[in-house]
């Protein structure tokens, strides 16, 4: 199961390296800090962290609702990734 967390942690490092602000290096991001608070996304990257979700995992944010501050972090995302699989 740490085996899946790692992959999924990587797959959400390699998409989100391809909408991060330029100037920030994800290394350098914690696992709880703020994508936006610290630099590495701007408020408008959410959607396209949506949209990978949706995309990548066929979560349906519409059914289940969307709540942008477990979006936030990537610990918060890869908590929403792990809820929706089965």
């Amino acid at each position: 199961m740490a085996d899946d967390r790692q992959q999924r942690l990587q797959g959400l490092t390699d998409f989100l390296r391809t909408i991060q602000k330029p100037g920030k290096a994800i290394e350098s991001v914690g696992l709880d800090e703020s994508l936006v608070a610290c630099g590495l996304i701007d408020s408008l990257a959410i959607i396209e962290i949506v949209m990978f979700l949706e995309k990548s995992y066929g979560i349906d944010f519409a059914a289940t609702g969307l709540d942008p501050d477990r979006l936030a972090t990537i610990n918060g995302i890869l908590g929403v990734i792990e809820e929706a699989r089965p």
